[in-house]
């Protein structure tokens, strides 16, 4: 861990800051789905903390449950292509989903996701993540809620991981150089 904490840059986002624009996008989601509440997924391992406070900053009777995935070697960073290595157990036929992500960058898995989960025919999907980049988007995917906006640069903390470690650091911060 000490490697990692030495290749900081500079801390993106503190925890107060986490806690701060989880609350509001908690109160936003209160308030956009208080007639139908829906069904929140968790994309783990990265959304996990994301996912956990989120729901718990959502004041409605939610569903929860989460889904994951794996790359393909040499396929998931050109294609969006993944592998589901967990997939959900609700049935979500007819309801509204909300997944939750941690990072979108060119929105290629987050796609892959959103149409995996379309067969099961719930009502609607919309995406909340942590970060997002706009710049890097290859495909329209419906991410209605943010927390924050992010440029390129090598990220780690609260769920995002340098080979694994690095999740549970409290903050988000930019690395000095490529992990």
């Amino acid at each position: 861990m000490d490697k990692i904490r030495d290749n900081i840059k500079q801390i993106l986002y503190t925890r107060e800051q986490i806690n701060d624009r989880i609350s509001e996008l908690g109160r936003l989601i209160t308030e956009d789905y208080k007639d139908d509440p829906p069904v929140v997924i968790g994309v783990i391992k990265g959304a996990l903390y994301f996912f956990s406070d989120l729901t718990r900053a959502i004041d409605l009777p939610i569903d929860i449950d989460m889904i994951g995935f794996g790359n393909i070697p040499d396929t998931t960073r050109n294609t969006g292509v993944v592998r589901i290595t967990k997939d959900i157990d609700i049935d979500i036929t007819g309801r509204r989903v909300l997944i939750v992500e941690d990072v979108i960058r060119t929105g290629l898995t987050t796609a892959y996701l959103i149409s995996n989960l379309e067969i099961k025919k719930p009502s609607d999907i919309s995406v909340a993540t942590m970060l997002f980049n706009p710049d890097r988007l290859l495909l329209p995917v419906p991410v209605k809620y943010t927390g924050f906006e992010i440029s390129d640069g090598w990220l780690v903390g609260y769920g995002l991981d340098v080979h694994e470690k690095g999740r549970n650091i409290p903050y988000i911060a930019e690395l000095r150089s490529k992990p």
